[in-house]
């Protein structure tokens, strides 16, 4: 079931708003939706590949923490 979520902002924002609405032929709301949801895709999670990633360089510094705790290191000047 759809929500109804209150928004201020000012003048300036909600001209923003409504130019870029007006541009994709939505309405302010269901723009203000979508650009939103798009964000926190982009910005707030991850693809398998990137995890992957991650996961590969956490293992890699989890094991040159061990080896330098066991002194199996060198200094080079």
């Amino acid at each position: 079931m759809a929500k109804t979520l209150t928004l201020r902002v000012d003048e300036k924002t909600y001209g923003i708003f409504k130019k870029a609405a007006e541009k994709e032929r939505r309405n302010i709301s269901n723009f203000i939706e979508n650009a939103t949801y798009e964000y926190i895709e982009k910005e707030m999670y991850v693809s398998d590949v990137e995890m992957e990633e991650v996961k590969k360089s956490s293992a890699k510094i989890r094991k040159a923490i061990d080896e330098v705790k066991k002194g199996k290191y060198k200094i080079v000047k």
